[in-house]
C-alpha cells in the first residue's frame, strides 16, 4: 500500500474506462473512494464500451503524435501487470498486428510502411515492422492465404476485451467495497463543495465538455469523434491476431476475441451524433471484411453499434488539476480519443503521481499534457 494515499478521500465522477481504473487504483492504495455514474454499472454508456481494445502504438503511430505512441508503448507491459491483479480474468493477447492490401492498393501499403520505419528510427521502443511474403503470410496467419499474396507483421502488438475488462474492474470495486453511487449524475463542482473530499477527479469523457470550454480558443473545445463497431460471430473464421486492411475509403481492422467473436470497425466521423449505424457504414464495413476473409458470409450480426469518442485539441490527451484551500482538489482527465484503451495505464500512472506528490515526472517523459493551477510546485508540459 502506498502510505500517501492511505487517509485519502476521493471522488471519481464517471466509470468509463479511466474513472474504475482510478476507482480500483486508489482503493488498493488504501484509499477511500467514491464512485459516481450516472449510467448503470454494465456501462452501456461508456466509449469504453464500443471498442476494438487494440494496443497497437507502432500501428497508430502512422496517424497519432510521437506522444501518444510513447504513452502506448508504456502501456503494454502495465496491462499485464493490471490485468493479472483482477480478480476475474480478462482475455489478453500480444501477438502483433497483421496489414494486409489488396494488388490495387499496393501503392499506399509501401507508403505506409515506409512511414512506420521511420517512426522506428525515431523512437527505439517500436520494433520494426517484418514484411511477409506469400510462406511467410501462411505460416503467420494461413486463414487469409489463398486471398492475398504479402503482408506487414508487427510485433509485440496486442488487444484485451474491452468488455471483459469493464466486468472485472466492476467486480474488483465491489471486491474493495468502494461506494458506487449508480445511475447518480452528479457535478464535480458541487462535490468539491461538500468538504468530504480531499479530491474530486472528473472522468466523465464527452460528458465533461461544460468543463472543457474555452470561450476564446473554441479549437480547445471537448467534442465527439462518432465510431461505428459491428460485432459477428464467425465460427468459419479463426484469424490469430488483430487485422488492419490498406483501403482508401475504408481502412478497416478486424480485431478477433473470444469464442468466434470478432469486432470490425473502421469509420470516424466528426460528429456527436449517437444514432444508430447507416446502412452505407454497415455495408463498408461488411463488405471489405469479407474480401479479408470469405467465411464472414456466414457470420452472424451479433450488433452494430455507435458511441462518441472524447477529443480536445490535436486529438491529444491532457490532465489538469486545481489544487485550493477550502475545497477539494479537483483533477480532470479526459480527451483520450480513439487511443483510450492504448493510452489508458500511462495515463493512470501519470494522475497517481500527481495525486501523491504534486507532480509526475511520467508525464514529463511520455508527453502527456498536464496543465496545473495550484499552490504547490507542480509540473506543466507541453
Amino acid at each position: 500500500m502506498t502510505s500517501s494515499f492511505a487517509n485519502g478521500n476521493y471522488a471519481i465522477v464517471g466509470a468509463g474506462l479511466m474513472g474504475r481504473l482510478l476507482a480500483v487504483a486508489l482503493a488498493k492504495r488504501g484509499a477511500k473512494v467514491e464512485l459516481f455514474e450516472k449510467g448503470g454499472p454494465d456501462g452501456n454508456l461508456a466509449a469504453a464500451r464500443i471498442a476494438a481494445a487494440m494496443l497497437a502504438p507502432l500501428a497508430e503511430s502512422a496517424i497519432t503524435e510521437d506522444s501518444v505512441v510513447q504513452m502506448g508503448i508504456h502501456s503494454l507491459p502495465r496491462w499485464k501487470q493490471l490485468i493479472n491483479e483482477l480478480a476475474k480474468p480478462v482475455f489478453f493477447q500480444q501477438e502483433g498486428t497483421l496489414i494486409l492490401w489488396h494488388r490495387q492498393d499496393e501503392g499506399d501499403a509501401e507508403r505506409f510502411a515506409s512511414h512506420l520505419e521511420r517512426n522506428c528510427e525515431r523512437n527505439t521502443g517500436l520494433t520494426k515492422p517484418r514484411y511477409l511474403d506469400s510462406q511467410s503470410l501462411t505460416e503467420i496467419e494461413p486463414s487469409v492465404a489463398d486471398r492475398f499474396s504479402q503482408g506487414l507483421y508487427l510485433p509485440n502488438e496486442g488487444q484485451l476485451d474491452n468488455r471483459q475488462l469493464l466486468e472485472a474492474l466492476l467486480a474488483e470495486l465491489i471486491l474493495m467495497k468502494v461506494a458506487c453511487h449508480w445511475h447518480q449524475a452528479v457535478k464535480p463542482e458541487e462535490l468539491r463543495q461538500s468538504q468530504n473530499y480531499d479530491w474530486v477527479i472528473d472522468c466523465r469523457g464527452l460528458g465533461a465538455k461544460d468543463s472543457w470550454t474555452n470561450k476564446s480558443d473554441s479549437s480547445k473545445n471537448l467534442r465527439g469523434i462518432r465510431g461505428e463497431v459491428i460485432r459477428l460471430h464467425a465460427p468459419e473464421v479463426k484469424l490469430r491476431r488483430p487485422t488492419r486492411l490498406i483501403h482508401p475509403r475504408y481502412p478497416i481492422y478486424i480485431a478477433p476475441k473470444e469464442d468466434d467473436v470478432y469486432v470490425v470497425g473502421a469509420t470516424e466521423i466528426e460528429s456527436e451524433d449517437l444514432s444508430p449505424m447507416s446502412v452505407r457504414s454497415a455495408m463498408e464495413l461488411l463488405s471489405a471484411t469479407y474480401t479479408v476473409h470469405s467465411g464472414f458470409a456466414e457470420a452472424r450480426i451479433l450488433e452494430m453499434s455507435t458511441q462518441c469518442r472524447p477529443t480536445l485539441k490535436d486529438n491529444l490527451p491532457e490532465i489538469c488539476h486545481d489544487q485550493r484551500l477550502n475545497v477539494a482538489s479537483l483533477m480532470k482527465i479526459n480527451g483520450l480519443y480513439r487511443h483510450g484503451f492504448m493510452i489508458s495505464p500511462a495515463i493512470l500512472d501519470c494522475a497517481l503521481e500527481i495525486l501523491s506528490t504534486g507532480s509526475s515526472a511520467s508525464a514529463m517523459n511520455l508527453g502527456l499534457q498536464v496543465t496545473a493551477t495550484a499552490p504547490l510546485k507542480v509540473s506543466v508540459c507541453a
